[in-house]
């Protein structure tokens, strides 16, 4: 769906919990002719606060956010607000969640590793009307519908999970992943026993062969 008045400049929101990224995003899009902040959160609850009192045509939004995800939150967003055209940024450029996200109703899928320039193109795109998914990950994405490989064990998780088993493939405990991503230890252990199941393995070990094998370190 494209803007009804495309004169007018393209009012971007941008969600992330980090106060850093925000404020770099900002910076790029501040020199962008016809690009205006109309706001930005750094939660699912902010920015849904946000969007009910604020005209948007552009959501940035990240992957990982605390409490629900972004990946988790698109599909109520789409259906709540279903002119809102949403970019997806992720730390992980992995082609699972890109796919997902992008089934769920988001009309691009960008790395936070993309340069400024990339990520200016993305939103001009995607509020044409148009998708964007960056050229390195289209690659990917064409190579494994190609080949017909099939799904690795780590697509069947959640972002959070997805997340959190990065964090064990980096060798940090569970405490210190509970200290980073603001939760219980209680709850990132329930995490780590859901991602046991899913992918099949019984020790924390194995995860972290997998996460090392298939590069999913951070």
């Amino acid at each position: 769906m494209t803007r009804p008045d495309p004169t007018r400049p393209i009012e971007v929101v941008i969600t992330d919990d980090h106060h850093i990224v925000r404020e770099g995003l900002k910076k790029v899009f501040r020199e962008e002719p016809g690009i205006r902040i109309a706001g930005e959160a750094d939660s699912a609850p902010a920015l849904l606060s946000l969007l009910r009192r604020t005209a948007a045509d552009v959501l940035i939004l990240d992957v990982n956010l605390p409490g629900r995800s972004g990946l988790d939150v698109l599909t109520d967003l789409r259906s709540e607000f279903p002119s809102l055209r949403i970019l997806m940024l992720s730390m992980h450029p992995d082609d699972a969640l890109a796919v997902r996200a992008l089934k769920n109703g988001a009309a691009g899928y960008i790395a936070k590793t993309a340069a400024p320039a990339e990520i200016v193109e993305a939103v001009r795109r995607i509020a044409q009307g148009r998708r964007y998914v960056s050229p390195s990950l289209a690659d990917h994405l064409a190579d494994a519908v190609a080949t017909g490989h099939p799904a690795e064990p780590h697509t069947s998780l959640s972002p959070r999970e997805y997340e959190i088993l990065c964090h064990l493939g980096a060798g940090r405990t569970v405490t210190e992943i509970a200290g980073m991503l603001s939760l219980s230890v209680p709850t990132v252990s329930t995490y780590r026993a859901r991602i046991l199941e899913k992918m099949d393995m019984t020790t924390t070990a194995e995860l972290i062969r997998y996460a090392v094998t298939h590069r999913l370190t951070e």
